[in-house]
C-alpha cells in the first residue's frame, strides 16, 4: 500500500474514532437535580451516587443542586429548569390543586414516613400534644411541618383556640426555642432536634412529637420528575432511580461512609451531627415497616388515598380531590428485587 494510501486509511480511522467518542458523549442524557434543602446527611444517597459513578453508569450526565425548601424544589421541576428533583408529596398535592396542569410526579417515595414534629421543651410542660395548651407555638408561615398543624390538631384534639402561633422565621426558630423565647416549635426532626442539642439544650429536655406517631397518615418526600422529560426520556428516568436505589442501599449499610460526600461539599458541615442527621432519617422516615414488606420506592395505594383523604379535612381541594395515580407514577421503578430491604 502506498504512503498516501496509508495516510488516507489513517485519517478514515481518526474521523471514525472522533465519530464514536462524539456518539457516546451525545449518548449521555444531562440531568437537572434539586434537592429540597441544604446539604446535609440525609443528602447522602443522592451524592454517593453521584461520586462512586452510579448515574454515569446509566448513561446520564446529573448535577445536584440544594434548594432553599421544598416549594422551591417543586416549582423549579414544575417550570423545566430542573428536570427532576427531591420534594415534599404533601406540598405537591395542594400545588397541583392550586395549579391543576402543574407538570410534576413523584416517581420515588424516599420518606415513607415524614420527619414533621412539633417539638417542645419538656422544661416547659410539654411531653404529649395536648400540653401545647396555653403554650406558644414558634412556625415559620411556609414550613411543611407547620402546614400539617391543621391535621395534628385535629387528630390529636387539641384546642387550637388555646394555642399561641407565633410566625418565626427559619434562621431563629431553634435559637428561641434554645433560649426559652418560645415554648415549642414545627420543623423537621431531621434538622430542629439535632439543631437544638448542638446549641446545648439537653436532649432529656426535647419532646419531639413526630407527627407519623401521633395520627398523621401521610407520606413525606419523594423524587420528582418533570412530566415533558419523563416523556422525552423516560429510559433516563428509570437509570436515575436504578442508580440512586443503589447509592440509597449503600448509604442504608455504612452510614458513616455514605456522609462523606455531603462532607466534601459542605464545609460547615459536622461529621457527628450529618451522621446523626443520616442515621435518623434511615431509621424513622426510610426504612419502615412498610418498606421492609413492600421495598424501596413505593406506596400503598390504600394508605395513600387515606393520606390525601387527611389532606382534604384541612385543605379545601379547588378541583376534584386527586386519586393516588394522580400523584404517584411507579412505573419507573426498578423491579422489585431490586428494590429490597436488605
Amino acid at each position: 500500500m502506498s504512503a498516501h494510501h496509508r495516510s488516507w486509511w489513517a485519517l478514515v480511522a481518526l474521523l471514525l474514532a472522533g465519530t464514536l467518542s462524539t456518539g457516546n458523549a451525545a449518548a449521555e442524557t444531562a440531568v437537572k437535580f434539586t434537592l429540597d434543602s441544604r446539604l446535609e446527611g440525609p443528602s447522602a444517597p443522592f451524592l454517593l451516587s453521584l461520586d462512586k459513578g452510579y448515574y454515569k453508569a446509566e448513561g446520564l450526565d446529573v448535577s445536584i443542586d440544594s434548594a432553599a425548601d421544598s416549594l422551591e424544589s417543586i416549582r423549579r421541576v414544575a417550570s423545566g429548569n430542573y428536570d427532576m428533583g427531591l420534594g415534599d408529596i404533601n406540598s405537591l398535592i395542594k400545588l397541583r390543586d392550586a395549579s391543576p396542569g402543574m407538570p410534576v410526579k413523584a416517581v420515588f417515595m424516599l420518606y415513607n414516613r415524614p420527619p414533621y414534629a412539633v417539638i417542645g421543651r419538656k422544661s416547659r410542660g410539654i411531653t404529649i400534644p395536648k400540653d401545647l395548651e396555653g403554650k406558644t407555638l414558634g412556625a415559620p408561615a411556609t414550613d411543611s411541618a407547620f402546614a400539617q398543624w391543621p391535621i395534628f390538631v385535629r387528630a390529636n384534639k387539641i384546642d387550637a383556640a388555646k394555642v399561641t402561633v407565633e410566625n418565626v422565621s427559619f434562621p431563629v426558630r431553634d435559637p428561641m426555642l434554645a433560649s426559652g423565647q418560645i415554648d415549642a416549635i414545627t420543623g423537621s426532626m431531621l434538622s430542629s432536634y439535632i439543631d437544638l442539642k448542638d446549641k446545648g439544650v439537653p436532649v432529656d429536655d426535647i419532646a419531639v412529637l413526630l407527627m407519623a406517631d401521633y395520627g398523621l397518615m401521610l407520606y413525606g418526600n419523594a423524587i420528582l420528575v418533570n412530566s415533558k422529560f419523563a416523556a422525552e426520556h423516560p429510559d433516563a428516568v428509570g437509570g436515575f432511580l436504578r442508580a440512586f436505589t443503589k447509592g440509597l442501599k449503600e448509604a442504608v449499610r455504612q452510614p458513616s461512609i455514605a456522609v462523606e460526600p455531603v462532607l466534601r461539599r459542605n464545609s460547615s458541615a459536622k461529621k457527628n451531627i450529618e451522621l446523626e442527621r443520616l442515621t435518623m432519617a434511615i431509621k424513622e422516615n426510610i426504612v419502615t415497616p412498610e418498606v421492609k414488606t413492600n421495598g424501596y420506592g413505593t406506596i400503598d395505594e390504600e394508605r395513600f388515598a387515606r393520606a390525601i383523604d387527611q389532606i382534604a379535612l384541612t385543605h379545601k381541594f379547588k378541583s376534584a380531590k386527586p386519586k393516588p395515580g394522580d400523584i404517584f407514577d411507579p412505573s419507573f421503578l426498578p423491579p422489585t428485587t431490586g428494590r429490597k430491604v436488605n
